[in-house]
């Protein structure tokens, strides 16, 4: 894996106070082999996740976010298709429902570009729909 800087940049959109725009930049890990690209980087205090990494691992039709550490979860990205997951806190664990609208990706050997959109759902309400 060669080092590398994380940008990333999101919405969230919230039900009942609109939306809340997102963004990170920090250092970070990434590998590309195959047609599967790896990105990994530590959270910090600011991301309110301190303690965690977040890993992705993408390909064309996929995209599999990974934290583990302070937070542990797994999130399966796959555009047209609705999956599950377990949130996992210090405060307690949830099943938690998301639903990938789209997946535009062009990482290749240098780097690259990736846009998902979701919608994440608790319990069949929907919590927000997500940009990143």
């Amino acid at each position: 894996m060669k080092d590398v800087i994380v940008s990333i940049k999101g919405i969230q959109n919230f039900p009942h106070s609109g939306e809340e725009p997102v963004e990170l930049i920090t250092n970070g890990k990434y590998s590309f082999k195959d047609g599967i690209g790896k990105l990994r980087y530590m959270e910090s205090e600011l991301t309110g996740m301190k303690g965690t990494e977040t890993q992705f691992e993408f390909g064309k039709d996929e995209v599999i976010l990974s934290r583990t550490g302070t937070l542990t979860s797994q999130m399966v990205f796959k555009k047209g298709k609705k999956s599950t997951f377990l949130y996992d806190t210090p405060f307690g664990s949830s099943t938690m429902s998301l639903d990938t609208h789209t997946i535009e990706s062009s990482f290749g050997p240098r780097g690259g570009k990736m846009e998902v959109d979701y919608v994440v759902d608790f319990d069949h309400a929907i919590v927000g729909r997500n940009t990143f």
